[in-house]
Parts: structure tokens; sequence; C-alpha cells
């Protein structure tokens, strides 16, 4: 542990963040540093993965004028959830750094600012308030079950399950990976009987598949953040049509 004690410690998790951060620093510099008209190697996965995001997520959700606006959030939120799960799979890292509350967290703050931003900017504070907890056309006496139900909705759980679903994910998948691994170092070279060595090999068939389906997991975790927060600014920029 680096700086022990001090406000600027830096624990391996942190330090896995530190590692993926600067990786996708690198990524873009290799693939966008001298581009190409026609594309290839590491700028043809750029390449596909921004379009991915713009066409797929933001021109999908909010339209081509609004996702101008959003798209530079929307790209940088996909990435950064996408590298920092990448280390779940990358040996000696072996774990994700959203695999803990803090980066899910901040990045759950970062889109909780601004679907209320987008929202408040067109409507205003208390217009916006209110068009997003109470439901038109309903009986009055059902608003007092209705207001609570839609402010917490809207503004508590959105950001608490944008957090939990993807540190829940992650450190999942990772305990997974520990124990099927663990299991095969156990059979192959711990003090396991000679009759149990064949479990070794099931164990590490399961544990590699595992780990293509972790990196299926990686991605998707990426996709549906930054899907959602596309779909809360969305709902935020038409919250009178609700």
């Amino acid at each position: 542990m680096l700086f022990e004690g001090t406000w600027f410690e830096i624990d391996r998790l942190m330090m896995v963040r530190l590692i993926m951060t600067a990786a996708l620093l690198v990524f873009f510099a290799v693939a966008m540093g001298r581009a190409k008209i026609v594309p290839r190697g590491v700028q043809n996965l750029a390449e596909y993965l921004l379009d991915f995001v713009r066409v797929q997520i933001a021109e999908e959700i909010l339209g081509k004028e609004q996702a101008k606006r959003f798209l530079p959030l929307l790209m940088t939120i996909f990435f950064m959830v996408l590298s920092q799960n990448l280390s779940s799979i990358i040996p000696f890292l072996n774990i994700s750094a959203n695999a803990r509350i803090g980066a899910p967290l901040v990045l759950a703050v970062v889109a909780y600012i601004a679907f209320n931003y987008a929202g408040i900017k067109k409507f205003g504070f208390f217009r916006f308030v209110k068009s997003s907890v109470v439901v038109p056309q309903v009986p009055p006496v059902l608003h007092i079950l209705l207001i609570p139900i839609e402010f917490v909705s809207t503004f508590i759980l959105r950001p608490f399950t944008l957090t939990v679903r993807l540190m829940a994910n992650m450190l999942a998948g990772h305990i997974m990976l520990v124990l099927f691994f663990s299991a095969t170092q156990f059979f192959f070279f711990g003090s396991a009987e000679g009759w149990m060595r064949p479990f070794g090999a099931g164990s590490l068939l399961v544990g590699f598949a595992f780990t293509l389906f972790e990196m299926l997991v990686i991605f998707l975790q990426a996709y549906i953040f930054v899907l959602l927060t596309a779909v809360y600014i969305d709902l935020a920029l038409h919250a009178e049509e609700h």
C-alpha cells in the first residue's frame, strides 16, 4: 500500500483504477493519434465502440439533437465503466475496479446530476420536480400514495440502483472466478488427495468458461449503465409527458 496513513493512500484497488485509466488513455492515444480515413486495427475498434455509443445509445434514446449535448458525458461513462471492468479478467489485476462501491457511486452521482440538470434547465426546478412526481389524469386521492412513490423512484432509487447493479455484478463475477481458480490451485498443487486431482481439470474448464461469460458481463454492464443514464436524461427532458 502506497502512502499509507496519508490522505493520498493508494491500496490495491485504487492502483487498479489508476492503471486502467492510464491504459484507457494510451488506447485512445494509439488509436486516434494517427487516425486514417480507412481505419484499421486499434483505430477500427475504437471507432466501432464510439459509433456504438453514439448511434445505438445516444441517438437511439435521445434523438440526434439532444445526443450531441450529452454524447461526451455518455462516452466518458461508457469507457470508464468498460475499462474499469476489464481489469477483472486481466492477469495480476484480477478484480474489477467497480467491485467496490466508490467508483460506481461516483458514476451514478454524475448520471444523477446530468438528468436532473437536463430537466431543471428545461423546465425550472419546481416545474421539473412537480412534473416528475405528479402523475396526470389520476383521481386526486391517489396522489397521496403516488407522489411519495414517484419521488423515491425518481430521485432516490435511480442512483442507488445504478450503483448497486454495477458493483454487485462485478463483485459477484470476481468471487466466482476466485472460487473456481482457487479450487484449481487446491486440486492440482494443494493438499488434495490424489483421487481428487481430476476435479482440478473440471474447475479449470468451468473457470475458463466463466471467464468468457465475464467478458460478456463486462460489456453488458457498461452498456446498461450508459443506456439507463440516457433513458433517465430523456425522461427528464420529457417530464411533463409521462
